[in-house]
């Protein structure tokens, strides 16, 4: 089956030789073919260039894409859609005037949504997922990671990723799966964390390992959750099972998180509000992708990731949603990248660039997705009649996307 866009006004983020990373200087530069051709067959592209030169061979579907950008798909390397229920009470609380660690310390949060989904059936977990997750591709993810860490119990925190394993099997976009059995001490561990820490480590990992549930390895390394010591106790024992560590890291303090995860060859470290000197330093020595969450900034009225910061030191750079019923209850990518320009002071072309090739390595598919490139996937983005793609973060919250293709084929939602 063959499919040929025309008449494309601006075909973006074309990269002839494949590109893995993207860093510094380079991020300002985006790749756009104008007045472009895209060639798809049995989806994946297969060729593209100027409309002079669209090739004539027959037995094609045709799109007229005229006045109309075609992207690739979001990635998105950092979600917790898996989850049971809302926070909303929270979210109340907070307009009052309570903190995310206030309302934590009450028994809300991270324990809060950990209670319902032990409650949950996993058919209704599963439910809830998955309509989430049509939400996101509607909105132009085109690849996605996905954590458990809503468990934090065995039964709990296997059924999570019992969950992400089904979306794999029935959904075509690109799923990775995460373990985060430390995102949270329980309540009846809390005079004994050592003891949980042993059960991650014990009980539930082999398990995760035995039935292939997970890719990476996870763990909040955060001041009040799990220390530096705590963190590279698990990440040594994720190594034997070949989870390849993608972690929490300076939301609210520097503990010393980076340099742990670039120690465990870390694939991203995740969220970087507060960042040091020295934490540039040791990731400028690393090829661990630092990667932003501009939606949880926004949604807490915390500190912002220092993008140029980064950037400036000639550091590559990703961003995601962090995707959860908490912090972030958004999967839109299109808003992160325009919080990414507005709030971050990211140009278009970087903030793109972040939420494509940057992110596709921040999830281990950069041979798959996040570009223009022949033989890669086609996940494509096909916008409204727009005037340029400055246009997706300027106007922030409006909905530019007219259609969404995975491996070539339109993407509908199941509507409920």
């Amino acid at each position: 089956m063959k499919t040929l866009f025309i008449n494309i006004k601006e075909l973006i983020q074309v990269r002839d030789v494949p590109v893995s990373v993207i860093k510094g200087k380079d991020m300002k530069n985006l790749p756009v073919i104008k007045n472009a051709f895209l060639l798809i067959e049995d989806g994946i592209i297969k060729d593209y260039g100027k409309m002079e030169d669209t090739p004539s061979d027959k037995d094609k579907k045709i799109i007229d894409a005229t006045g109309r950008i075609v992207m690739p798909t979001w990635v998105d390397s950092h979600t917790h859609l898996v989850y049971a229920g809302n926070r909303e009470d929270e979210f109340v609380d907070r307009i009052k005037g309570l903190s995310y660690e206030e309302i934590a310390s009450r028994g809300g949060g991270i324990l809060n949504s950990a209670k319902r989904l032990q409650q949950t059936s996993f058919e209704s977990l599963y439910e809830q997922s998955k309509n989430r997750l049509e939400e996101a591709i509607a909105l132009g993810t085109g690849a996605i990671e996905i954590k458990s860490g809503y468990g934090l119990t065995k039964e709990a925190e296997l059924k999570m990723l019992r969950v992400i394993k089904k979306l794999k099997e029935n959904y075509p976009i690109e799923i990775k799966s995460t373990f985060l059995g430390a995102h949270a001490v329980p309540q009846g561990f809390k005079e004994n964390k050592q003891a949980y820490l042993d059960l991650v480590v014990n009980e539930i990992l082999p398990e995760v390992a035995k039935e292939n549930l997970a890719e990476f390895i996870d763990v909040f390394c955060e001041t009040d959750y799990f220390s530096v010591a705590d963190t590279e106790y698990i990440l040594k024992a994720a190594q034997k099972y070949g989870l390849q560590p993608k972690i929490h890291v300076n939301q609210f303090t520097t503990i010393g998180g980076v340099a742990v995860g670039v120690k465990y060859d870390a694939l991203s470290v995740d969220h970087l509000e507060i960042l040091t000197d020295e934490d540039i330093s040791i990731l400028k020595n690393s090829k661990t992708m630092p990667v932003a969450l501009p939606g949880c900034s926004f949604f807490l009225s915390i500190p912002y990731t220092p993008a140029r910061k980064i950037i400036d030191n000639n550091l590559p750079f990703a961003l995601a949603t962090d995707y959860n019923p908490g912090s972030t209850p958004s999967g839109n990518m299109n808003l992160v990248v325009a919080t990414a320009c507005i709030k971050m002071k990211m140009t278009p072309e970087e903030a793109i660039n972040a939420a494509t090739i940057n992110a596709a390595y921040a999830m281990n598919v950069s041979d798959k997705v996040g570009s223009i490139t022949k033989g890669k996937l086609a996940n494509l983005i096909l916008t409204k009649p727009i005037y340029s793609y400055t246009s997706i973060p300027y106007h922030f919250g409006m909905d530019k996307i007219k259609s969404v293709f995975i491996k070539g084929e339109k993407f509908t939602k199941n509507e409920i």
